[in-house]
């Protein structure tokens, strides 16, 4: 990126009280270079393999942009919804017509849940966290004994805040349409799988599809973001599944 266009990105940032001045703005870019995050061609800077990474770090921490609870929770959630309905629907021998009824009013409702809550609750957690990151950081940069340099400072970071707020919104609309959406797709294929087909080949295939939804895409996912060996994390995903179902069918059979 042009040094130019970088300050007048951070000039936008600063809004009209032009906080950041060009001398400051090169002895940052300098630091930067030593440290190994960027590459100085003269009038442009290229982030290294490092600054890359530890940009994709700090956007993950602070917007969430990897959605890994989302798929989780899309994936468990859809699995157990979808694995529910099934076993409810071959147990009680219900008519296609009722099971196609039941499935997707259970299934939407489960997935509009997901979307509802991840939208409001991730929100609000997120700036929770946002404004202790920013209570920490001013208190931080108060110990700044030059007053202009502090103020600036401080300006600096309540525009960056409010324009991370912004992002923050529009992040958490993202992870409820990926998580509402995971959850429809994970409960919807074993289910179509039961309705569409004849027994007992319908049973059979749609608990395969579960099984895979569960036993493949969930645990080699959540294995491979965890960094824990894949065993652990099988036996630990079938438990909760399995304990969920149970609960959730007992649950429905008093009712």
């Amino acid at each position: 990126m042009p040094k130019s266009a970088l300050k007048r990105r951070l000039d936008k940032v600063c809004a009209t009280y032009a906080c950041i001045e060009t001398s400051e703005l090169d002895k940052a870019l300098k630091e930067m270079t030593t440290e190994g995050l960027i590459i100085d061609n003269g009038d442009a800077v290229q982030l290294t393999e490092q600054g890359l990474k530890l940009g994709k770090e700090w956007e993950s921490l602070l917007l969430k942009k990897e959605p890994i609870l989302e798929i989780v929770a899309g994936l468990v959630d859809g699995s157990i919804t979808g694995l529910v309905v099934i076993l409810s629907a071959f147990i009680a021998a219900l008519t296609r017509q009722a099971a196609i009824f039941a499935a997707f009013l259970t299934l939407t409702a489960v997935s509009i849940t997901n979307f509802s809550s991840f939208l409001l609750g991730g929100i609000t957690e997120d700036l929770a966290d946002i404004m202790t990151l920013q209570t920490l950081m001013n208190y931080s940069l108060s110990d700044i004994p030059d007053k202009n340099e502090r103020d600036k400072s401080l300006l600096i970071v309540k525009k960056l805040f409010t324009l991370l707020g912004k992002e923050i919104h529009r992040s958490n609309l993202y992870a409820a349409i990926i998580c509402g959406t995971t959850t429809f797709l994970a409960g919807s294929i074993p289910i179509i799988t039961y309705i569409v087909l004849s027994p007992p080949l319908n049973i059979a295939l749609s608990l395969t599809m579960v099984a895979i939804i569960v036993g493949v895409f969930l645990v080699r996912y959540r294995s491979k973001k965890t960094r824990v060996h894949w065993k652990i994390t099988l036996y630990e995903t079938i438990a909760i599944v399995i304990i969920a179902t149970i609960a959730s069918l007992l649950i429905g059979g008093i009712a």
